[in-house]
């Protein structure tokens, strides 16, 4: 929640148009800044109902309070009980925008989710409008929440879902990744040494991206154990959307020495997103092309007939021919088929 006042001056700064306005109006204080910012989510939201009785799932910026959405200020003002990991947080957020509080607060943390949910789970019953919040970010995702909504949707009831910041995708859309393939998060990896140590096996034998959010007092012990996939290329955010973000892309064995370089630089809260390793380009099956030359000529000779009419990599073409090699290798040809030979080879090659 740093940076709160800062954050919220872009906003208030801006005319916004009110429901009945002419036009934009130009707020003249803080206090009017935010009203004028809680009508326009209003507006926004105005032709959407709310879902009575249900668990309504709402994301929080992570950082930079000026990212919160207009449909999440709607619908925290309109909640009957907030249910959050922390009351201090919630209010900090409430009291930015101006948003009154509700009329009752449930603590929901990782200590007392499933004795939470009950409570939760009785409200929804009697068709109170429920909202849950974490800390930061998007509930449940490495957060408390997970066992909340499966309580609720085990008894019945709805669940909507808010969606807002996440510092998974935060840092993933500007890690640069190509080919938009799919990733492994495996959030924050276990504390006890003998299952972070499992996890880090399992991180390394992993091929596809992978994003980890880590903690600063353990950021350089997973630095360290990180430097062991050498030249594999990690993009490190820290303190994303705060005003001391620092976002980071570079080989495996220089993210050690990048912490080191700066006092500051293990200080904060930690996402990384260890780029997929580049797999090998599938090549095209040759064999039918191998299978017509091994009728004529040796195995090396085939291999390198169908290479210089595929190109494709020698290893591989003399791999496949090997698979083949069940075909009785027939006489050498004179040396002046050659060109005949590779004649036909074309052409039935340019055939498949």
């Amino acid at each position: 929640m740093q940076h709160l006042d800062e954050n919220l001056a872009d906003a208030q700064m801006v005319g916004v148009e009110c429901p009945g306005s002419s036009g934009p109006v130009a707020p003249t204080t803080a206090w009017e800044g935010k009203q004028a910012v809680l009508a326009a989510a209003r507006q926004a939201c105005a032709g959407q109902a709310l879902r009575h009785g249900a668990l309504h799932v709402v994301a929080t910026p992570i950082g930079n309070l000026a990212d919160i959405s207009l449909r999440a200020l709607d619908v925290l003002q309109r909640m009957d009980v907030l249910a959050c990991e922390d009351t201090r947080h919630t209010r900090a957020l409430l009291d930015a925008y101006g948003v009154a509080h509700p009329a009752a607060w449930i603590a929901v943390h990782e200590h007392n989710e499933n004795e939470a949910a009950q409570g939760v789970l009785r409200l929804l019953a009697a068709g109170k409008n429920v909202a849950f919040v974490s800390d930061a970010g998007t509930p449940a995702v490495s957060d408390p929440g997970a066992r909340l909504v499966a309580a609720v949707r085990q008894a019945g009831h709805s669940v909507v879902p808010i969606p807002g910041a996440s510092s998974v995708t935060t840092l993933l859309s500007v890690a640069g990744i190509v080919g938009g393939g799919s990733f492994v998060f495996m959030g924050f990896l276990p504390t006890a040494q003998g299952e972070r140590s499992a996890a880090l096996d399992v991180l390394r034998r992993e091929h596809r991206a992978v994003v980890l959010l880590e903690a600063p007092h353990r950021i350089r012990p997973l630095a360290q154990a990180l430097g062991v996939l050498g030249d594999r290329i990690i993009t490190v955010g820290r303190e994303l959307t705060k005003r001391f973000e620092d976002i980071a892309t570079l080989p495996a064995q220089e993210l050690a020495g990048w912490l080191d370089s700066a006092s500051h630089r293990c200080k904060g809260e930690f996402a990384l997103v260890l780029h997929p390793i580049a797999q090998p380009a599938q090549v095209e099956d040759a064999s039918p092309l191998l299978t017509t030359l091994l009728r004529h000529v040796p195995l090396k000779t085939a291999v390198h007939i169908a290479q210089e009419l595929t190109g494709h990599p020698h290893r591989s073409l003399y791999a496949q021919a090997l698979a083949l090699r069940a075909v009785p290798e027939p006489p050498k040809f004179p040396r002046g088929n050659r060109a005949s030979i590779l004649s036909s080879a074309s052409d039935h090659a340019n055939d498949q």
